[in-house]
């Protein structure tokens, strides 16, 4: 197999293996569940600290106008609040509330213990290393 024939194979297996864990995992939604663009921006919140939507549309690769709603969203939710920028007046910096921290961390709870304990019944430590490290190639990729 060419070196071509290789990545296009992976992209595929990527592609399905991706969808199928997101559907896997929005099964085990709640309701009132953020969705997707919803908890991707408080995730960054929390990992990143405070932003302005327009940062928060680009970093998400979004449409300022789809950044302002889930801002919007968010805000009436109290998950995040809007505050001036220190250093530039003109801007509003979105910040994670207190809330939107327990929110964040409890929204992922049974998914992500769901995914733990499957992934321990099913494989070795070294297995475990190697998703691992295929998780931070991918993270790369889609930082491209």
């Amino acid at each position: 197999m060419g070196d071509s024939d290789l990545a296009a194979r992976a992209a595929g297996d990527v592609w399905v293996v991706f969808s199928r864990l997101r559907r896997r995992l929005k099964d085990l939604a709640v309701e009132g569940d953020l969705t997707p663009a919803q908890a991707s921006v408080l995730a960054r919140l929390d990992k990143e600290g405070p932003a302005s939507a327009s940062d928060l549309a680009v970093a998400e690769r979004v449409r300022p106008q789809s950044m302002a709603k889930i801002v919007t969203t968010l805000e009436l939710a109290g998950l995040v609040e809007r505050h001036p920028d220190p250093q530039d007046g003109r801007r509003q910096l979105v910040t994670l509330t207190e809330l939107g921290r327990e929110r964040r961390l409890g929204d992922r709870r049974a998914r992500e213990e769901w995914l733990a304990r499957t992934l321990r019944e099913r494989y070795t430590d070294e297995q475990l290393r190697t998703v691992i490290e295929a998780m931070t190639l991918l993270d790369d990729v889609a930082h491209a």
